[in-house]
């Protein structure tokens, strides 16, 4: 696959605060690619600097194709409707008002609603449809379904899912896990301004290992390594091993095994492990 962006020791400073340090990373055409990082780690300056609103101190950054970026939050006028701004943005870019597109986000039920009338969901989509209008080839998406209900999430990511098979580039800045787990193909975890980690979600299980939750409750709680809601709870990475020793050593000191559990460990205790490693 053709690389679309390609970020080259980056490195940006507020004054003596240097926020992004030399990170380098790459994303390939048709690819959903997340920036995963905790509030401040600089997840949303490395975007912007992408996206050529912050300008950066060193470092190289290239983008090979056309760009629509949906922000999380939006300056648009309370009293604006939707036919309104969305024909207004069509005129900035110089393209014709493609009624298709706008009704193809449902924004033709809210079309003479006025923004501040708006349900997050409706804003969200009226954003998508704004970053749209000029057909780019790379779309930025900043915190895509924050605030959104169950049924606005699943619309958003149906959405998402048909712009990647029309052979979009889509970025994403979220800190919803099951979400990114969900649409991504590769991610990056930026930590204290460097990047901890960047390959597919599998590249990240490999290298941290493959590891099990088992829950266990018992009459008297064991030593383990947390405890939940009444659970004695153990990580694994393999679970009849682990399994097999616990209830050995219940049924050695009679202690009565009441209930037990197993999950696997999640992208998001991943990304928790990465975030707090070396603190």
């Amino acid at each position: 696959m053709n690389v679309v962006i390609k970020v080259d020791n980056l490195t940006k400073s507020y004054g003596t605060n240097t926020v992004i340090k030399d990170i380098s990373f790459t994303v390939h055409h048709g690819e959903i690619f997340a920036l995963l990082g905790t509030n401040g780690a600089g997840k949303t300056t490395t975007l912007e600097c992408i996206e050529g609103i912050r300008k950066y101190d060193s470092g190289s950054i290239t983008v090979a194709g056309s760009i629509g970026v949906q922000l999380q939050s939006s300056s648009l006028p309370e009293n604006i409707k939707a036919i309104e701004v969305y024909q207004l943005f069509c005129k900035w870019n110089k393209v014709l008002a493609d009624i298709e597109l706008f009704n193809a986000f449902g924004l033709n039920l809210i079309k003479n609603k006025q923004y501040k009338e708006m349900s997050t969901g409706q804003k969200r989509r009226l954003h998508l449809a704004l970053a749209l209008i000029s057909n780019p080839d790379i779309i930025f998406l900043d915190e895509p379904t924050a605030g959104l209900d169950v049924e606005g999430r699943v619309s958003l990511h149906e959405q998402i899912r048909k712009l990647k098979k029309q052979g979009k580039t889509i970025i994403i800045a979220s800190h919803d896990m099951a979400e990114v787990e969900s649409l991504c193909d590769k991610i990056a975890i930026i930590k204290n301004g460097k990047i901890a980690f960047t390959g597919t979600i599998n590249e990240l299980t490999s290298e941290i290992g493959r590891q099990y939750k088992i829950h266990i409750k018992t009459e008297r709680p064991l030593k383990a390594d947390e405890y939940e809601q009444g659970y004695s709870l153990f990580i694994s990475e393999n679970i009849g091993d682990t399994l097999l020793e616990l209830l050995e050593a219940c049924k050695k000191t009679q202690n009565t095994v009441l209930d037990v559990k197993i999950e696997g460990v999640t992208l998001e205790q991943r990304f928790m492990d990465i975030a707090r490693e070396g603190k």
